[in-house]
């Protein structure tokens, strides 16, 4: 009855994108279950994997083959993106599931030979033999060999857009949609929205660090709270200074610049620093000389 509804299912073939998704996909799955694996032995002795760790990949990996390959035709990947594999060695148009033969042998091709890749590395690694070093030389070669047809199926993948890896042509397996693929109907309001924003989040990121906030900030309060000019007698200068024009506080080493106002030392020369035209927050003198405050106030006097 399966296959009979398998066969009636329409052959939709899949962009070369999906395809290279559910790869990354698959990678991620890989990394994903080796490293909960890992996680579990953090208490035991350091490398106690380290002697079958690629045993322990492999058995891993048959794991993952037999819930997704061996029974629903498809990797985790592919799931996700609604693919499967079809049988591209039939005659027929339909879809045709893989043969038990195809599933052992993508098995053999994809386990075994990462497998086999990892332990002929750590057999021939610390091995000087003559012997041995002609073995690994072939294998090298071999791995070399098979790189290179990998390389050369991609490049044909991007042309006709079918067999994204070697294995998958060497076996005859095509990646098909699970499903009639419907046309969707694409709304841009809210990428329109989203570009809106972004674009105006860019442009106040460019334009924020040319507006001088403490200056705007000092105009702003000038233009509020504003303070005529004192004359400059002795008396009117004492009851004056006992404040910082800036910070409102007792000026610590009062300084002027010009005007009637005296301020922090710190406070004006980090100002003055940070906006060479500033001015005063007050009457909204230019900076003409920064000069210590030349009366001698006690704060009793002040306080009075």
């Amino acid at each position: 009855m399966a296959s009979s509804i398998g066969n009636e299912k329409s052959v939709n073939p899949v962009l070369r994108i999906s395809q290279l998704d559910a790869l990354e996909l698959n990678k991620a799955l890989e990394q994903l279950v080796w490293s909960q694996f890992t996680s579990c032995f953090h208490g035991f002795k350091p490398g106690v994997l380290a002697h079958i760790e690629p045993e322990v990949k492999a058995f891993l990996w048959l794991l993952l083959w037999r819930f997704t390959i061996y029974s629903k035709n498809a990797t985790v990947g592919q799931a996700i993106l609604n693919i499967q594999y079809k049988n591209n060695l039939s005659q027929t148009e339909k879809y045709q599931p893989l043969s038990k033969h195809q599933k052992l042998w993508y098995l053999i091709f994809t386990v075994g030979g990462r497998w086999l890749e990892e332990r002929c590395y750590d057999l021939f690694s610390n091995r000087q033999l003559q012997s041995v070093s002609k073995i690994k030389h072939y294998i090298n070669f071999g791995a070399g060999l098979l790189k290179l047809c990998g390389l050369v199926n991609f490049l044909i993948f991007l042309q006709k857009g079918t067999f994204a890896t070697l294995t998958e042509r060497i076996l005859g397996i095509r990646s098909v949609f699970c499903k009639p693929q419907s046309v969707r109907q694409v709304g841009f309001e809210y990428m329109n929205r989203e570009l809106l924003w972004h674009g105006f989040a860019e442009f106040l990121i460019y334009l924020l660090p040319l507006i001088n906030v403490q200056k705007l900030k000092l105009k702003i309060c000038s233009w509020c709270f504003p303070i005529a000019n004192l004359p400059n007698s002795d008396k009117t200068l004492a009851t004056h200074y006992k404040v910082c024009s800036l910070c409102g506080e007792w000026p610590t080493m009062p300084h002027t610049i010009g005007c009637s106002h005296v301020f922090c030392y710190y406070c004006i020369k980090s100002n003055y620093l940070f906006d060479m035209y500033f001015t005063c927050p007050k009457c909204g003198s230019e900076v003409h000389s920064l000069q210590p405050l030349k009366y001698k106030i006690e704060m009793t006097e002040l306080h009075v």
